[in-house]
């Protein structure tokens, strides 16, 4: 059954957006830094929040506001994941989750294992927990990006305490082999340590390498591991508030359970709402549809790529709409986003703010219009033949 791309909203429309995507840059600048995408919302997150404003239906988050049920429901239809409802907890997003359980499985001082190049607010995160980053970076294959698995094992053994998990990998588009992460939980279980994943980008798996979650991938991954997401990057929801956080068992739920009620409360009656709308069986032709458009886009970039910055190095990423692209050829230092910047009036990630190992490199955000990329990339080729 072939299913029709999502089409991008016209980028006049786009720019009476308020959001930092398209407020942080003047219109003379082509934003694709931020992970916000181009896309008119779900019909079923439209209705649910018109009609919570039309109602005033803006106060704060109930108890039970639906999101360990709708949350079961969608990983069961979209992973086969059998989740526990009780096992299932809630706070204003990712990161913040994230925080609160490192506070609870490591003691000030502690070292966590994170993997570079990574998601910039990994290492804020783990300083923030109390926590002391411990580097052990990504293996670059050539072909793609792994688990440095010695690696993990070797510092786990020096007496770090936890894993930081990002599964997909932001930035690489990484989508980790299920023997990977199993190998991975039976490293932490064998020295004590906790794994907490991130799994923000699960929804936006292409179907050439299937997610796996990371608590599905073997028992001693459920015993060991904590998953945390949310439906806000696969929906464009980042600016209200919504997370989950998944135990995986009891004893991981008891902690979850343990934590301040204001984790709890720092979750936005729309966020709920919102995510509740985006993993019900309504939005799925609607994800199909935005992963159709995500997909021919990612392969777009090669072909822009090749034909404008031919030197640029560029795996097309098995999740997400973010690329990883290496323009370390073209001489434009270590971080070849300013130069990009001020010279081609596009905006791109930084690089080097994902680690030493984004040095560079930048980050493309193409969920947006194929016209649009286009555009970026032809400016950056015309800065590369100046």
């Amino acid at each position: 059954m072939s299913v029709t791309p999502l089409r991008a909203l016209p980028i006049d429309e786009l720019r009476q957006r308020t959001s930092t995507k398209w407020r942080k840059y003047g219109e003379d600048v082509l934003p694709f830094f931020v992970a916000e995408t181009d896309y008119a919302l779900a019909p079923a997150i439209t209705e649910v929040l018109t009609r919570a404003v039309q109602l005033g239906d803006t106060g704060y988050t109930p108890p039970e506001p639906g999101v360990r049920e709708a949350f079961a429901g969608f990983a069961d239809r979209r992973w086969g994941w059998t989740v526990d409802p009780s096992h299932v907890f809630w706070t204003g997003d990712v990161m913040m989750g994230v925080v609160e359980i490192l506070r609870r499985v490591i003691d000030p001082g502690d070292r966590v294992v994170v993997m570079p190049p990574v998601y910039p607010p990994f290492y804020d995160t783990v300083e923030e927990a109390g926590g002391v980053v411990e580097r052990v970076p990504l293996l670059a294959t050539g072909a793609g990006w792994d688990i440095d698995l010695a690696g993990v094992e070797a510092a786990l053994a020096a007496g770090a305490r936890s894993v930081l998990l990002c599964n997909p990998h932001n930035p690489t588009g990484t989508v980790h082999a299920p023997d990977t992460l199993a190998a991975l939980a039976d490293i932490a279980e064998r020295f004590g340590a906790t794994v907490v994943s991130d799994e923000i980008h699960g929804p936006l798996t292409y179907a050439t390498k299937p997610f796996t979650p990371f608590l599905t991938a073997s028992p001693a991954a459920g015993r060991v591991g904590y998953a945390v997401t949310s439906a806000s990057k696969t929906f464009n929801l980042a600016g209200l508030k919504c997370a989950v956080m998944i135990a995986g068992g009891d004893a991981q739920a008891k902690v979850l359970r343990s934590l301040p009620w204001e984790v709890e409360w720092r979750t936005g009656l729309f966020g709920a709402l919102s995510n509740v709308a985006a993993y019900s069986a309504d939005s799925d032709e609607w994800l199909a549809s935005l992963l159709a458009a995500l997909d021919a886009n990612r392969l777009l970039l090669a072909e822009l790529l090749a034909e404008q910055l031919p030197e640029a190095r560029y795996l097309p990423p098995d999740a997400g709409f973010l690329a990883w692209v290496d323009l370390s050829a073209y001489g434009w230092g270590d971080n070849p986003a300013v130069k990009v910047l001020r010279d081609a009036k596009v905006a791109l990630h930084h690089g080097p703010l994902f680690g030493a190992e984004g040095k560079g490199f930048v980050r493309i955000n193409f969920g947006c219009d194929p016209d649009l990329l286009r555009e970026a990339v032809e400016r950056v080729g015309a800065l590369a033949r100046s």
